[in-house]
């Protein structure tokens, strides 16, 4: 496993956060051909600008021996009434989509450059942003034409709960997953 320093940040830290995070965006999202007007720099600087700008934002950036970027994760907790799981298309219990504010911690972004993809620093990253929460559960969205990434977050622990199709323009359908914290208190 490659060495790297994981850097711990919460929302006061976003606005000097943001060029890294979308530098990292822009590079890892620069090939995609399947759905480019989804994954434009120009579409994400928003959503990262609405996610970092919660309070409970919180957020892990590796760095090399360098000082280099290795990659990152962010996330926060889905507030009370959250419009996440309205895209929801698999009928589940209410009561699983049920948000108190406390409850779910939404994975948002998990990325990693591509000289450290297959080292383990995913997994480094995703655990140490997760193992700090003290939410009873996670939540993360994986394009379903990314059967790989899936499988890797099965093999982490996730399980799928259904398909979601986020109620924005040019969306592709996810399958929402989810992931009891073992620190949930």
């Amino acid at each position: 496993m490659t060495e790297i320093d994981i850097r711990h940040f919460d929302h006061l830290a976003a606005a000097e956060l943001r060029p890294l995070l979308l530098e990292v965006y822009a590079e890892i999202y620069a090939k995609d051909t399947e759905n480019p007007a989804f994954t434009a720099v120009d579409r994400f600087a928003p959503g990262l600008d609405s996610w970092s700008s919660k309070p409970g934002w919180t957020c892990v950036v590796g760095y090399d021996s360098d000082g280099e970027a290795v990659g990152y994760a962010y996330g926060a907790p889905l507030p009370e009434g959250a419009r996440w799981w309205g895209g929801l298309l698999t009928e589940v219990p209410a009561d699983v989509t049920t948000e108190t504010g406390t409850r779910t911690y939404a994975l948002s972004e998990l990325m990693v450059r591509e000289p450290w993809r297959k080292t383990g620093t995913a997994r480094r990253l995703h655990d140490a942003l997760l193992d700090v929460r003290t939410e009873e559960r996670a939540t993360l969205l994986v394009r379903q034409t990314h059967t790989k990434v899936h499988a890797l977050y099965e093999s982490w622990g996730w399980q799928t709960l259904g398909d979601l199709r986020p109620r924005i323009e040019d969306a592709p359908l996810f399958h929402a997953m989810l992931l009891p914290l073992r620190n949930a208190q």
